[in-house]
């Protein structure tokens, strides 16, 4: 990624360039990434390809202010890192569900190295930490997301807690983006991807979460006062550009729906 490519994501996320590569600059980017680009998966609904290199990622969430999930918003976000002078590694992990853990190459997440030790980055995953959890640490870490916890498995691979619930099991060899391919195209095709059965964007905000799934708005405060309604039809195009920034020609419909 060049300098003029960088600045642009960075003002993409309303974000300063970090003088140093270190640990705090590293905590405000990844909050200001999650308050600016959402998660969202509309492409797989509005038919639209998802492309996993350097320029289609870059033209679709600094270029077209769009989100994406966690290949497109990790990979992205790795690159950025990448060329504000960070170590980065791409990193595979499985998501723990209710039938147990998912497909390989089932999440994207980033280990990011600093002076002061690794760090798991992640603006893919929802609702994850808003900051950045050390790596070589298994205490409690306290998130305004909740308590984590990182703890090794007999394997050596690395299982992320929150609030004391498995969330997914990270591998601990670095990845290429071009290894995530597959499983990215699994969770755009098979009819057992949840990205396939639901329709979702939600973003972080500085007073909470809003998020639009289908035609049902949810907007979240601090305080976790919960607002909810269903748009109408003529509502949700203009919800997307009010809540998210997004322009849209039209309504994504939810494959089979």
């Amino acid at each position: 990624m060049d300098e003029v490519t960088a600045d642009a994501y960075l003002r993409r996320i309303a974000a300063d360039r970090p003088a140093v590569p270190d640990a705090d600059a590293l905590r405000a980017l990844q909050l200001s990434h999650l308050r600016a680009v959402p998660f969202e998966n509309l492409a797989i609904h509005l038919g639209e390809e998802i492309v996993l290199a350097e320029r289609p990622l870059l033209d679709k969430i600094v270029g077209a202010r769009r989100g994406g999930f966690c290949y497109e918003l990790n990979g992205a976000f790795a690159m950025l890192l990448g060329a504000l002078g960070y170590e980065v590694e791409l990193l595979s992990a499985r998501v723990f569900g209710p039938e147990g853990l998912g497909i390989p190459y089932d999440h994207l997440a980033l280990r990011v190295h600093t002076p002061t030790g690794p760090w798991l980055t992640d603006v893919g995953f929802g609702r994850n930490s808003h900051r950045p959890l050390r790596l070589d640490s298994v205490a409690d870490q306290h998130d305004p997301a909740g308590v984590f916890r990182i703890a090794r498995t007999p394997e050596g691979d690395l299982d992320v807690h929150r609030n004391g619930e498995p969330q997914y099991r990270l591998e601990q060899r670095p990845r290429e983006l071009a290894d995530f391919e597959v499983g990215c195209w699994w969770q755009r095709t098979s009819p057992r991807s949840h990205f396939r059965q639901s329709l979702v964007c939600s973003q972080l905000t500085e007073t909470g979460r809003v998020t639009l799934s289908g035609r049902t708005l949810v907007i979240t405060g601090a305080d976790g006062a919960r607002e909810e309604r269903e748009l109408a039809a003529d509502e949700v195009v203009p919800a997307y550009r009010t809540h998210f920034g997004i322009t849209l020609d039209r309504e994504p419909v939810l494959l089979g729906g």
